[in-house]
């Protein structure tokens, strides 16, 4: 059955963690997990070095309440991944299309998320101001695990040292300072603008990109949610800096 893209109501609104959208589909996966398929979503889907949130989905007029443990976006189509909670597994299959559902999003991981990777794009906004701004941003990998943002170049190696306290020392500075954060979906010229100019060759000339802007700082193009404030990331440490086969890795925390 074809479906319409899913409507992602967090590039609108990336601070709201509850809405009601209407229930399109339910189907069992290759690896046995149960998806769900609505018409819209506050859920963000793992995807440009994000994790899924989490959280729960109820339908109106029944007690089902479902638990979203995964969620990943595939050509527009939102899955949420998970398990019915305190439901008949054979009816599952015969909730009404169409049917209304409550989503509420877990808090406490949507804003540890948001915080890292709105760090990762505070490292980017800070290599320009340690000497670093020949290094081109490549992928980011803002999980709590061990996130990192890579760039491609080099770093002398008697400089790493040297550069990962200016990196910190930077970025902490512009935390303290803050600043809010924007998101908006905006057409390509004046996106272009936000951008300092210029978008990555993977931006189609002629699309609206959704941008997103560190204070005065200037923009760049990302689907993911971010914090409100830039002081809001509380404070970050840059653990380690280590160039390998023309590659640069920038490894950080931040508060818990």
């Amino acid at each position: 059955m074809d479906f319409p893209p899913t409507k992602l109501d967090y590039h609108v609104d990336m601070f709201n963690l509850q809405s009601q959208f209407r229930f399109l589909s339910l189907f069992k996966a290759q690896d046995g997990r149960t998806a769900l398929i609505l018409d819209s979503t506050v859920f963000h889907p793992q995807g440009g070095g994000q994790p899924s949130d989490i959280g729960f989905i109820v339908f109106s007029g029944s007690d089902f309440k479902f638990s979203v443990q995964d969620v990943r976006l595939k050509d527009g189509i939102v899955h949420h991944y998970g398990v019915f909670e305190g439901s008949n597994p054979e009816s599952e299959m015969d909730i009404e299309k169409g049917i209304q559902v409550h989503l509420t999003v877990d808090e406490s991981r949507r804003k540890l998320n948001s915080r890292l990777h709105s760090a990762g794009h505070l490292l980017d906004l800070c290599m320009q101001q340690v000497g670093l701004g020949h290094l081109e941003a490549g992928k980011g990998y803002h999980f709590p695990d061990g996130p990192f943002v890579e760039y491609k170049g080099s770093v002398p190696q008697n400089e790493l040292q040297v550069k990962q306290k200016e990196l910190e020392a930077v970025a902490n500075e512009l935390i303290t300072k803050g600043g809010k954060v924007y998101a908006a979906i905006l057409p390509y010229e004046e996106a272009s603008v936000l951008c300092g100019g210029n978008l990555p060759d993977y931006i189609p000339k002629g699309s609206t990109p959704r941008i997103i802007k560190l204070g005065d700082n200037p923009g760049c193009p990302c689907g993911g949610t971010h914090v409100s404030d830039i002081s809001d990331i509380i404070s970050m440490k840059v653990t380690q800096m280590r160039t390998k086969k023309g590659m640069t890795k920038v490894f950080y925390t931040i508060a818990s």
